[in-house]
C-alpha cells in the first residue's frame, strides 16, 4: 500500500482518490528500470567505453532495430552497471517524435493495465502501446511535462539487484509539483521520504539561495523532484539520473581517464557530496557519494 501520513495524503489531494484506492502496483524492481540515452551513432562506442570504465558492468550485444511504432533504425544495447542501467540508442535515421524526450523506461508486469493505471492517476498517454522486437512499449507524460516509457518483455528478464539504486532527477515548476507528485505516488504506490522547502541552492548551481526538493522511493527506485523557476545555470536540468558511488573522487578520476568531462567539481550539501559529469555523446549525469555531515 501507499505509505503516506494522513496529513500528507490530504495535502496532496489523494484522500478518496479512485486511482489510489483501486490501482494495483505494476512495477517489477529498480534494476529493471533504465535511463534512456540517445547519442549520435559515431559517439556510441566512446560512450559505452567511458560509462562502463566509470561504473563497471557490461553491455549486451549491440543490435540494429526498429524500436519505435513508425519506421526508424537505431543501434540498441543495454549497459548494466552496479549503480544503474542505460538503454543506449544511436539512431541512424531521424528520431520519430516524441522519442528522445522520454527519460526512463520502467518495466511493468502488464503493459495495458499499467497504462490504464497511469491514466487514472493523471498521466497522458502520448504514445499508445506498440510492439517492439522483444515486447511492447508505451510512453506516458506526467503533469509537469515529464515523459517516461513503460515496457513489457515477452521473455521475463532476470537482473541482479543494484549495489546502489540510482535516482531519477525530475525538474518541475512550482505550479505543477503537487499534481506531479500526487499522480506519480498514486501510480507507483511509493512514499515521500523527504520534502525540503529550503534545500541548499548549491544543488542546482545557485549557492546563494534555496529551493524546494522532494525525494520519493517506490518499487521503481528513487526519484528526486527539483522544483525551480527554470533560472538554472548549465548543466542543471540537463541531467536525468543521479548515480551513487562509494568513492566519489575515485569514480570521477575513472570518468576523466575514460574521456568524460567534469562540468561541476565536487561540492558538499548535507550528507551528499556530488559532482556533474558529461560523458562522450553529451550525456550529463549527477554522481554522488553519501558522507557523514
Amino acid at each position: 500500500m501507499l505509505r503516506l501520513s494522513v496529513a500528507l495524503v490530504a495535502l496532496l489531494g489523494l484522500a478518496g482518490s479512485p486511482a489510489l484506492a483501486a490501482s494495483p502496483q505494476f512495477g517489477v524492481g529498480a534494476q529493471y528500470d533504465t535511463t534512456h540515452v540517445y547519442v549520435a551513432p559515431d559517439d556510441v562506442d566512446a560512450f559505452v567505453k567511458s560509462f562502463l570504465a566509470t561504473f563497471g558492468g557490461t553491455s549486451t550485444k549491440q543490435v540494429t532495430a526498429t524500436v519505435t511504432p513508425t519506421p526508424s533504425s537505431t543501434t540498441s544495447q543495454l549497459l548494466q552497471t552496479p549503480v544503474g542501467t542505460v538503454s543506449l540508442f544511436g539512431f541512424k535515421t531521424p528520431i520519430p517524435y516524441p522519442f528522445g524526450a522520454e527519460r526512463t523506461g520502467y518495466l511493468v508486469t502488464d503493459l495495458d493495465k499499467a497504462v490504464a493505471a497511469a491514466k487514472a492517476a493523471g498521466a497522458d498517454v502520448i504514445v499508445s502501446p506498440f510492439p517492439d522486437p522483444i515486447g511492447r512499449d508505451a510512453v506516458v507524460q506526467w503533469p509537469g511535462g515529464v515523459n517516461m516509457q513503460l515496457y513489457w518483455h515477452t521473455t521475463k528478464p532476470d537482473y541482479p539487484a543494484f549495489a546502489a539504486i540510482p535516482e531519477n532527477r525530475v525538474y518541475v515548476s512550482p505550479d505543477r509539483v503537487a499534481a506531479f507528485t500526487r499522480a506519480f505516488l498514486a501510480f507507483s504506490h511509493g512514499k515521500l521520504v523527504s520534502d525540503d522547502k529550503k534545500a541548499p541552492g548549491i544543488e542546482i548551481g545557485l549557492p546563494d539561495g534555496t529551493f524546494h526538493r522532494l525525494r520519493i522511493e517506490s518499487v521503481f527506485g528513487r526519484m528526486t523532484v527539483l522544483v525551480t523557476d527554470g533560472h538554472l545555470p548549465f548543466p542543471y536540468g540537463r541531467e536525468m539520473t543521479g548515480y551513487e558511488t562509494a568513492d566519489l573522487d575515485a569514480t570521477l578520476q575513472k570518468a576523466k581517464d575514460s574521456g568524460a568531462e567534469i562540468l561541476v567539481e565536487p561540492y558538499q550539501s548535507g550528507d551528499r557530496r556530488a559532482a556533474m559529469v558529461e560523458f562522450p555523446g553529451s550525456y550529463i549525469a549527477e554522481i554522488h557519494a553519501v558522507t557523514a555531515e
